[in-house]
């Protein structure tokens, strides 16, 4: 029988028909952001297997045993006794010379940035450090819970036991994060709207493939190549240490998912591909509306509505770091066959929201190897020894 499945649309996917509906996008909001508890619906049916030989699927029994061995103490191998400045330190990365897109549409006259002076600048920057730092924070708590879940419903044992090991990952970034927000900035902002959308619907689907596609691929994809920018242009030694962690263990997880989805979706349909590509388009477009922050223009007291309507509208190419944050994304769609398959749709939805530069950027799931820290650094200290 002849395949009939066709796309979803964007209204049904996104909840509106433009991608750039400002007031779609502005009606997404946090509505419990006072609240300490978020109940989620977990359809998924817990998976047991009495299947217990270890080293079938050997790519994961790999990435299992790096893991035993990567494992570090965020309070033991970062030096909290470091004083962080931020104003001095954070304000550099989002100041007037490197503010990228903020830094162009200062020179409108109708810019909320236009009149800003070296003091306007440095608290931009730390609310946007402080606003990015918690969000991040938000992520990794999303994917402690999709890791745990992942172990209750993926088949394979040694899927279950690399995600055990993941568990403990990302209580360890929750830890780290919260602790420098808290200590060395000024406390986190609650978690933007979109992002809990979008952590919500991964956890509430029922198909344990798509807590991997949600978190593994796209949420932790963002939060590696995010790192890895970051890291690259950070000058505070702490959150650089912290940052050089982080991204070794993310590295893993992203390279969970693409060696497990990989095989998984080499025996699906194209139906169940499609529905795939629409589901990670989704995450896509969740994850860009994240970052127009508008909980720090409402705490700056800028004319949010005005602010995201000017962001809609710089074109994609000049917003440098938001295209960067999928470097890691589109080539792990390329290699799982989301971008080609039916026809290339995800393809040119990605060409559409002008990420598709990214194509043939290095996958993840052999980076891990290189981003090791943990193994760096005992390697340099026996050296030194």
């Amino acid at each position: 029988m002849a395949d009939t499945h066709t796309f979803a649309s964007d209204q049904q996917i996104l909840g509106r028909a433009d991608i750039d509906d400002l007031e779609a996008i502005m009606a997404i909001v946090n509505t419990d952001a006072a609240e300490t508890i978020h109940a989620v619906k977990d359809n998924a049916d817990a998976i047991f297997t009495w299947d217990y030989e270890k080293g079938q699927r050997p790519a994961l029994n790999k990435l299992y045993e790096k893991a035993k061995t990567a494992q570090w103490n965020g309070e033991t191998d970062l030096d909290w006794s470091i004083d962080v400045d931020p104003e001095q330190i954070l304000a550099g990365l989002l100041g007037p010379n490197a503010a990228g897109p903020f830094q162009a549409l200062s020179q409108r006259d109708d810019s909320p940035f236009k009149h800003f002076d070296e003091k306007d600048w440095s608290n931009l920057g730390v609310e946007s450090m402080n606003w990015r730092l918690s969000q991040f924070m938000h992520g990794e708590q999303g994917a402690l819970l999709c890791t745990a879940k992942i172990v209750e419903t993926v088949p394979w044992i040694d899927a279950k036991y690399y995600a055990s090991t993941q568990v403990m990952d990302e209580a360890r970034h929750v830890e780290v994060f919260a602790k420098y927000l808290d200590s060395k900035l000024t406390g986190y902002y609650p978690i933007n709207a979109h992002l809990k959308m979008l952590l919500d619907d991964i956890i509430n689907d029922s198909r344990w493939d798509m807590t991997y596609l949600g978190m593994q691929i796209m949420v932790e994809g963002l939060a590696l190549a995010a790192f890895g920018f970051m890291h690259m242009i950070c000058e505070e030694p702490l959150l650089k240490q912290l940052l050089r962690y982080v991204m070794s263990d993310e590295a893993r997880h992203v390279a969970f998912g693409v060696l497990s989805l990989k095989e998984y979706y080499a025996e699906l349909s194209d139906a169940e591909l499609r529905e795939r590509q629409e589901f990670a388009f989704e995450a896509a477009v969740r994850m860009r509306d994240r970052f127009l922050q508008q909980e720090v223009w409402e705490r700056m007291g800028i004319d949010t509505r005005k602010m995201v309507r000017m962001l809609l509208d710089v074109p994609p190419e000049d917003m440098i770091f938001q295209q960067m944050l999928f470097s890691k994304i589109v080539p792990n769609c390329k290699k799982l066959g989301l971008l080609d398959a039916s026809g290339g749709w995800l393809r040119k939805r990605f060409e559409e929201i002008g990420v598709i530069q990214f194509e043939d950027w290095k996958d993840t799931g052999e980076e891990y190897l290189e981003l090791d820290a943990v193994s760096q650094d005992r390697a340099a200290a026996a050296a030194s020894a």
